[in-house]
């Protein structure tokens, strides 16, 4: 039995999310699952390194899959960048060792968010940023960053319920980066919980504008209450880039 690497990139504007959901045609990993399968002749599933929500895009999505096929690599990713959607590629097919696990061996994960800061919009990045139109201040907001980087417990910055699993994370890098218009926000992490990086792009962009106050970071990563960190930002701005094992 062979065990093959995927490395997948995206554009999610038209689908549902990453996660196969029941008969719809309409997610990611049932759009390579049915290839997979025409190409395999045998039914396969797929193995994610973690969801993505509908509208959310990836340069770097990792998933990996068993099979018995004897088919080269080569003609793998020839036979699945014919047939998939062209809003779906498959950037790179790999052999890999039997115990590789696309989620439980992923040590770190880079997302990249983008604001579109101006009162007119883009036709070109409507479905690629957000269009956020109030004036920010920068440097207010690259000092939340410090404050958000490092280990806390980022469970008031999630759409997650109580769990018993951990909800610390690491933040190992957090920084914007501003051209013309466009902003470029970079996470990396070792995890991030359902929707963090969206909500944290939130109470962001609400301490830029002086709608929150800086120390409110503080006040959730204390209190543990989802609704005093800002909003939930659109999926479209948001780049699953990089998967780290």
């Amino acid at each position: 039995m062979r065990n093959i690497k995927l490395t997948i990139e995206y554009d999610g504007t038209r689908y549902l999310g990453w996660q196969r959901l029941g008969n719809s045609e309409k997610t990611i990993q049932g759009k390579i699952e049915n290839i997979l399968t025409q190409m395999t002749g045998t039914k396969i599933e797929i193995i994610g390194s973690g969801r993505t929500d509908a509208g959310t895009h990836a340069r770097g999505q990792i998933a990996n899959f068993k099979t018995d096929s004897k088919m080269m690599l080569a003609e793998m990713i020839d036979f699945l960048n014919r047939y998939l959607p062209r809003d779906i590629v498959v950037k790179k097919v790999e052999e890999v060792p039997e115990r590789f696990h696309a989620r439980y061996n992923a040590t770190g994960k880079k997302y990249s968010y983008h604001v579109w800061n101006n009162e007119i919009p883009s036709a070109f990045e409507r479905h690629y940023s957000f269009q956020f139109s109030q004036e920010l201040d920068i440097d207010l907001m690259n000092e939340a960053c410090r404050k958000l980087i490092g280990s806390h417990d980022f469970i008031g910055f999630s759409s997650l319920k109580k769990t018993k699993k951990s909800t610390v994370r690491t933040i190992d890098e957090l920084s914007i980066q501003q051209e013309g218009s466009m902003l470029h926000f970079t996470f990396v992490g070792n995890g991030f919980l359902y929707k963090m990086v969206r909500i944290i792009m939130g109470t962001l962009l609400e301490i830029g504008t002086g709608t929150l106050e800086l120390g409110v970071i503080d006040e959730v990563f204390e209190n543990k209450i989802r609704s005093d960190a800002g909003m939930t930002v659109p999926s479209q701005g948001l780049f699953l880039d990089e998967v780290y094992y």
